[in-house]
This record gives structure tokens, sequence and C-alpha cells, in this order.
């Protein structure tokens, strides 16, 4: 039970505290989509971010310097073509705590991650697994199963999923712990998430990553879900590489151009890569050489001139990540919106909502992921009925509904509207 006397279910309570946050003019930087006559309650970040007002007019910007310059736009556009996915690297670097040398914008997420695995998956005959957990996102573990095939090993042997031993589905440092204790000799990569999708929970990346260096393994993360949700501190964590898509909380449009990270340890290591023009040094790119010179650190693994028109959007984000004081800030009020939340459910709606994500503020970011008592038909049910209502979240098989209040837009407001719609809801009829 979340027991906090400070907090209120009462609008005026929630109002007054949208009024002190300094934060709270974020808001009106987003277009919300509309619910009659007034907006959607919007909680479902954690899926696919709110759209930027800024967006348009630098897609139109872009479009436009594209008609008046043609080729020209590469090195003469208001943000000129050539060297524009550096633009986005010193915010990406701020939001995921790296060094700019470390990131890169590019490609989609599990495009990345297959390209990072050729450098940092190097399988032995003594040291072929790759740990994952055993509910992974589908994508991470279709990826690593078709690695481990294509490296000429059986993933009945060689994948080890780790089973969730706390409730709500989390997972235990010690049952990470062991298993590497257990099969670490035999483990080529840990790959874990930041934030587990399904019940919300965040990992440790530090402590993983000390655990699995220990043994000898490589380490790398999915950051989907934790992106401009968590203070993720990469470079100090340590970990080897992390990839992460771009359209949940750092809000750059649906499909987005997506995000990677290369530890500054690996910056000019001889690595094997798949290589194109891209990843090769900018000094020398156009001299058109045989040879592969790569580009220091995250930009070696490039393969393509970089996306303008997908690029444009995670720029415009990016801005206004910069403008709420960065990760620290937006932080903070994460914690205490979903502190909120957690306290509106266990105070009002326990008797129809359990939370399963983890209460720990450090082991949680903005999601909650909840499950109707009554069952999976009553789940889908109170679901229609919140869509009904204009409060937006999302479902998940099998019985899994996820509510995100995400702190670049979202208010004390949204929270208790959640919480007055599933009191309204009048069960299964």
């Amino acid at each position: 039970m979340v027991l906090n006397t400070e907090f209120r279910a009462d609008p005026e309570w929630a109002e007054a505290q949208d009024a002190a946050d300094p934060l709270q003019a974020l808001r009106h930087e987003f277009l919300v989509p509309p619910h009659g006559d007034g907006e959607q309650t919007y909680l479902v970040g954690n899926s696919l971010g709110l759209q930027p007002r800024g967006v348009r007019q630098a897609l139109l910007d872009e479009l436009d310097d594209w008609a008046r310059l043609g080729v020209e736009g590469h090195l003469h556009a208001r943000h000129p073509w050539l060297p524009y996915h550096a633009e986005v690297r010193n915010g990406l670097a701020a939001v995921v705590g790296a060094e700019p040398v470390e990131v890169v914008a590019m490609n989609s997420l599990t495009v990345n991650l297959h390209l990072l695995l050729v450098s940092f998956y190097r399988p032995t005959s003594d040291r072929h697994a790759i740990l994952i957990e055993r509910h992974a996102f589908p994508s991470d573990r279709d990826l690593a199963s078709s690695q481990i095939r294509y490296h000429g090993y059986d993933p009945a042997q060689a994948l080890i999923e780790l089973d969730p031993d706390e409730p709500g589905g989390a997972l235990s440092m010690s049952a990470i712990e062991r298993a590497l204790v257990e099969h670490g000799k035999s483990i080529a990569l840990v790959l874990l998430p930041g934030v587990q999708y399904l019940t919300g929970q965040a990992f440790d990346l530090a402590a993983i990553t000390r655990l699995a260096h220990a043994q000898g393994c490589m380490v790398g993360f999915d950051l989907a879900h934790a992106a401009g949700n968590l203070d993720l501190a990469l470079h100090d964590a340590g970990c080897d590489f992390a990839a992460w898509c771009s359209y949940k909380y750092l809000n750059a449009g649906p499909g987005a151009v997506a995000g990677a990270f290369v530890h500054a340890r690996h910056a000019r290591a001889k690595l094997p890569r798949f290589e194109g023009w891209w990843g090769r040094n900018e000094e020398t790119r156009f001299q058109m050489q045989p040879a592969f010179d790569p580009a220091a650190g995250a930009d070696a693994w490039q393969l393509s001139n970089p996306p303008i028109l997908a690029l444009a959007p995670l720029r415009v984000s990016l801005d206004l990540f910069q403008r709420a004081g960065g990760m620290t800030s937006l932080r903070a009020k994460s914690r205490r919106l979903t502190a909120y939340l957690a306290w509106l459910i266990e105070t009002r709606l326990a008797d129809k909502l359990e939370i399963l994500t983890p209460s720990a503020p450090d082991r949680r970011g903005a999601q909650l992921s909840v499950r109707v008592r009554a069952g999976r038909d009553a789940g889908k049910s109170l679901f229609d009925h919140l869509v009904a209502q204009g409060v937006l979240g999302d479902w998940r098989e099998p019985d899994v509904m996820r509510i995100a209040p995400t702190p670049l837009y979202n208010s004390f407001a949204d929270c208790l509207r959640y919480a007055t719609a599933v009191q309204a809801w009048p069960g299964i009829r």
C-alpha cells in the first residue's frame, strides 16, 4: 500500500499541483488528441509519444529547403543535411547519460541491435549462450534466437531465459546474479531491457553490467521503454552497447529513427561490424577510397546517410527535453506523478485493480502495469469503457493494462481523471 497523507483525490488538489509544476507549460508544446469538446486523457506515451507542436513546421522547413535548394540542401539548408545527424547527438547523449561520441541516431531499434550484435556477440564453442528474460519483448527474443542460429548454434540450448521470481512478474537482482554464477562461463552476451515492457519494471543497468563483466560476458540493453523515461547514466553504467526507439518517450513519431550507444572504451577498437560508407571517418568519406576507415565511436556503426525527414521530429523533441532541464528534472516529476497514480489505485481502486509494477521508485519509471482483479474479460471491458470516456492507456495480452503519466505533458489532473473513470466503470454487465 502506498501511504502518502500529502496526496488527495479531489480536482482542486490536483489542479493546485499542476499550477505549481514548473514543467506544466511544456504540455502546451504537444498536440493532445481531441475527445468530444475537449482533449483525451492521454496516458500512453510508453507506446507512442504525442506530437510536439513544432514538428509540423520543422518538416515543412525541410520540404521547402528541398524545393528551393535541391541537392545544395546538403550544405545550405537551414539545418544542413550532410551533418544533420550531429544536430541530435548532444541531445541524445544528455537524455541517455552518455558522451556525445557514444551515441548515434540511425535505423530502427531491432536493426540497430542486430548490427551491434555483429560486433558484441562473438560466440565460441565454449561460450555461445545469450541470456535474456523469459518474457522478453518478442523482437528481442527473435533477434537473439536468429543470431544464435546464424552462428550455427541451437537456441534450445544456447538461449538462457530468466524466469520472473517476484510478485507481478518482476525479476530480482538475485535471480540475475544466480543465473550469471551458474551459467556465466558459457554466456557470451547478456541482453536485457532497461524497462520491462509488460510489467514496467526498471532494471539496475550498472549492477547488471558489473555482474556480467565479472563473468566475462558482453552486456547490452534494449532501452525501448527506458530512453526518455529513466535517468540512465549509460556511460557510467559501463555496458558495452545499447539501443532504443524514439517514438515512445522521445516523441519523434511513429516508426521514428532509433538510437544506438557504444561505450567510449570501444570507440576505436577493431571490432567486426557490418560496414557502410556513412560509418567511415567523415574527414575521408568523400575521397571514395576502397579501404574502410571507420569513424570514431558509435558513428562507425552507421550504414547510410541519415533520413532527414525522420530526424527533424527528433530534433524538435530533444529541444523540449533541454527546455525541461533534462532527465533529472523530468524524472523528479515522473516519480511524483507515478506515485500519485499508484496512491489513487491503491486507496481508491484496490477492489478493482492490482498493480504489477514494483512499488520502489528506483525499480519503475513512468509506467504502471495493472491487472483487473475480475479477470481478462473484465479487463477488456474496463479498457473499452476507458476509451469511450476518452482515457487512453494500452492493452497487452494476456491481461495487462499499461498506464504511463509522461512528465513532459501529463498532469496530476490526468491521473485523477483516470481514477475517476475507473471508479465509474459498472463492471461486466
